[in-house]
């Protein structure tokens, strides 16, 4: 399979291997601390949940329809392959490092993929 997917945007790029640690049918967002701090227009977006202060799984969720959570050695990455709200951003370089997709694709990969699972990210080459 072959799917179109948006990518950190310069400086916040991440390639490596990973693995599926936990996936989620419309998760909710939490924006780690850095992500507010650069950009604090979020806070008008965010409400308390269970998990803290974050964006509620639905249509207006940024990680869209399906998120597959990405760990190294035990430890989570806080990067994430997801869906998008923004299909338009797919082939460009946008993210602050996740891997994002449009829903349906994020839905049909979440269907082919488990727990546990290898995700090889190659980085760019650089220019010649």
């Amino acid at each position: 399979m072959r799917y179109g997917v948006g990518v950190g945007k310069e400086g916040f790029g991440w390639s490596g291997v990973a693995t599926i640690n936990s996936k989620q049918e419309w998760p909710d967002w939490y924006p780690p601390k850095e992500m507010i701090q650069r950009r604090p227009d979020i806070l008008a977006q965010l409400t308390k949940l269970q998990g803290g202060d974050g964006v509620p799984g639905g249509l207006s969720n940024p990680l869209g329809a399906r998120a597959m959570y990405l760990w190294q050695d035990g430890k989570d990455t806080l990067y994430r392959i997801h869906g998008t709200l923004e299909p338009e951003t797919i082939g460009t370089n946008v993210s602050s490092g996740c891997i994002r997709m449009i829903n349906q694709d994020a839905i049909d990969l979440y269907g082919r993929v488990g727990v546990g699972t290898k995700v090889v990210v190659l980085g760019s080459k650089p220019a010649s």
